[in-house]
């Protein structure tokens, strides 16, 4: 069977398309907040909150555009997350067959642990997909700014919603969020995909070998002086 075709790296091509959506839907909103959101806000106050004040026609057209830009937000996170959690347990399952469910689950929805297990999670599931031996300084470097990422994106949003719940702020945005964030939230999916590649592409290319314990030079002359022996002894016979 070719690696392209094998249900973990079909799972992994959804896993990019889905973070590459909400990228985009991301930016959309982003591009919208910049442009329309603060005199949004502004006209919304003006009309006081009444329907039918003169000029509320006026905003229908923008706040349907921003109500439809945060559904595909939302739409799209979703998605990604469930097609990351397929991928995770698919890749799982592969690499140690009989694997459970239910840790994955736990990991990424228990208050607390989700903070600390995914990345340990993922990190084991790298380990017992048999990498090569000289990848793991990268690999975990890689793992590591993944994650670090994922909280900034987090601490973010907890920042933004704070900050909108917060009366006395005086902020006049729709969401608050900016380049910043988008940047923020781009380069959580940039580092994302690629340890969901990193993955995949070992598997695909199938299950090698744990590298040999290391040996020190005199053990290995003894091995060798062993093997001599053992052919001179054959050939003797």
């Amino acid at each position: 069977m070719r690696a392209s075709s094998s249900p973990h790296t079909k799972s992994a091509s959804a896993v990019y398309v889905t973070l590459a959506a909400q990228v985009a839907a991301t930016a959309a909103l982003v591009v919208f907040e910049q442009a329309r959101g603060r005199r949004l806000v502004q006209e919304i106050s003006a009309l006081g909150g009444d329907p039918h004040a003169p000029g509320a026609q006026a905003v229908v057209g923008a706040v349907s555009v921003f109500a439809i830009l945060i559904m595909l937000v939302t739409a799209t996170t979703v998605a990604a997350a469930a097609a990351y959690l397929t991928w995770l347990i698919q890749t799982r399952q592969n690499a140690s067959p009989g694997a459970q469910t239910a840790p994955v689950l736990a990991a990424w929805s228990v208050p607390g642990i989700n903070l600390v297990a995914p990345p340990v999670l993922v990190h084991r599931l790298w380990w017992d997909s048999r990498p090569p031996a000289d990848r793991h300084g990268r690999w975990v470097a890689l793992l590591a700014a993944w994650w670090l990422s994922w909280l900034a994106v987090l601490a973010l949003v907890l920042l933004r919603l704070t900050a909108a719940g917060d009366t006395a702020a005086g902020d006049t945005d729709l969401t608050g969020l900016g380049p910043a964030e988008l940047a923020v939230v781009t380069l959580c999916a940039l580092l994302c995909a690629a340890t969901v590649r990193q993955i995949t592409r070992i598997q695909a290319a199938g299950a090698r070998p744990r590298p040999p314990a290391r040996t020190g030079p005199v053990m290995a002359r003894i091995l060798a002086e062993q093997d001599s022996a053992q052919q001179v002894h054959h050939a003797r016979r």
